[in-house]
């Protein structure tokens, strides 16, 4: 989708001990997770450096373009857009880049990425680019299932779902992602009810026009998905794999949804 869209995508790196990958370029999520059954070592991630933005920055800068809206990772959760805002400010004095944090992670970057692209083709300006993105993080949630906190402990990106650590044993744990940060939203005692629970909660959501679904090798993704499509027979919902980078720190057997549900206009009911 980012190919077909002209997006440049800045890639962070994954480590298995002394080995050392680019995301997406030279891992994709099939070998990165053929890897981790492999390894008796849990992958790593480190951000990218203020040189790989810097140079695409310039590279859009030699191509001609006005500027650059630059989505990242939330800043909470990786030092991804502190590595965007160093770039940025070493171009400032020939090329405007305005930096968000979309306070979210997986396809929450991805939507808001799509949606700054279609508004760029269309013509809208850097500023109105950047305002509608900060206005629609507000109404993209992120869920998901994953098998284990394990990942996101050892990955020390737990955040708010810490307190769940103790009571899991063998639940499967909801997570989801609040101001930029994972939070504990439930548990439960099996795989079926778990997603059961996940079909739930979007069912109860109003107004719901976007979804995206991403998995860690999860058997049967496709009956989820139908189930979905069968709720929400018009909403547009896209299903790939998980990122190498976010699978890096959830484990397998992680389903994520991201979901957006725009605020009702001011005066309707």
């Amino acid at each position: 989708m980012a190919i077909e869209r002209g997006i440049a995508v800045v890639p962070l790196t994954i480590r298995f001990g002394d080995d050392e990958f680019v995301d997406m370029v030279e891992l994709s999520p099939e070998k990165f997770w053929e890897r981790c059954t492999r390894s008796d070592t849990l992958p790593e991630t480190a951000a990218p450096s203020i040189g790989a933005f810097d140079a695409v920055f310039q590279s859009a800068a030699a191509a001609g373009h006005d500027g650059v809206v630059c989505v990242t990772l939330s800043s909470r959760l990786s030092a991804t857009h502190q590595s965007a805002l160093a770039a940025a400010e070493q171009v400032s004095s020939n090329f405007e880049v305005r930096v968000i944090d979309s306070q979210l992670a997986t396809m929450g970057v991805g939507l808001l990425a799509l949606q700054a692209s279609d508004l760029a083709r269309n013509g809208a300006s850097l500023q109105s680019i950047a305002d509608h993105i900060l206005e629609a993080r507000e109404y993209t949630h992120v869920v998901g299932m994953v098998d284990s906190l394990d990942y996101l402990r050892k990955g020390g990106r737990i955040g708010g779902a810490q307190a769940m650590l103790g009571t899991m044993l063998s639940m499967k744990p909801i997570i989801g992602i609040k101001d930029g940060v994972v939070e504990g939203r439930a548990r439960q005692r099996t795989r079926s009810r778990a997603l059961s629970y996940l079909i739930d909660l979007l069912q109860n959501e109003k107004g719901v026009t976007t979804v995206a679904i991403t998995h860690a090798m999860m058997d049967n993704v496709e009956g989820f998905v139908d189930q979905l499509r069968a709720i929400f027979p018009t909403v547009p919902i896209s299903v790939g794999y998980l990122g190498p980078v976010i699978g890096a720190h959830t484990g397998p057997g992680t389903l994520g949804i991201t979901y957006q549900t725009p605020p009702s206009p001011v005066g309707s009911l």
